[in-house]
């Protein structure tokens, strides 16, 4: 349980899906409400599968590319600090490449389902190799279902979290949502640390012993 649990938070911080409720909304708005229901629930099958394409076959990519499991740690705590500061900073849609003229030909596209909600609004490089590096240390058959459960429920939310999100928009307003990017912001930067300082610890020993 207490693995479910953190790879959920891990992945809630990372993925964030409160701070796209603002970007969904924009680019639904002339929507039916039916439409908004499918547009969510693709993007959270896209996004599931992505997440659980990484988990399994990211390792491969690793071994294909001669990456150390320490080095992704690093540049994946390196990505996931910088997407958390961009959540402080009220910045956080610019640095996912959500700008006027992106969100302007997505409204033209009758499917916004996988880009630009899934990639890379959703599932992003922090979210990527953070189930990579995690994969490598949690394979065993039950630890490889349970991740594959959280991963599962991540979906769920992000699905529930959309299809309720100009309802969300209303009761939280701008400035709720903000407060709530910002302190997952925080979150978020103690996670890539995490995954950094973690790196560094297992190179030292690796060259002291």
């Amino acid at each position: 349980m207490d693995l479910f649990i953190y790879l959920f938070v891990a992945l809630f911080s990372v993925l964030n899906p409160i701070g796209t409720v603002p970007i969904f909304v924009g680019l639904t708005q002339n929507d039916t409400k039916k439409e908004r229901s499918r547009i969510s629930l693709w993007t959270a099958i896209n996004v599931f599968i992505i997440l659980i394409v990484s988990f399994f076959i990211g390792q491969y990519v690793l071994i294909f590319f001669g990456i150390s499991i320490d080095a992704l740690r690093i540049a994946g705590g390196i990505i996931i600090v910088n997407s958390g500061f961009s959540l402080l900073s009220g910045e956080f849609n610019k640095k996912r490449g959500i700008n006027k003229k992106a969100e302007s030909d997505a409204q033209k596209r009758n499917d916004i389902a996988l880009t630009p909600l899934a990639i890379p609004m959703l599932a992003g490089p922090g979210s990527i190799s953070l189930l990579i590096a995690f994969y490598q240390e949690h394979n065993s058959t039950m630890e490889i279902l349970i991740s594959s459960m959280a991963i599962l429920a991540i979906a769920v939310t992000i699905f529930l979290i959309l299809k309720s999100a100009h309802y969300l928009a209303k009761i939280l307003g701008v400035s709720g949502i903000v407060a709530i990017s910002r302190i997952v912001g925080f979150i978020v930067i103690a996670i890539g640390i995490q995954y950094i300082v973690s790196a560094i610890i297992n190179i030292i020993k690796g060259n002291l012993s």
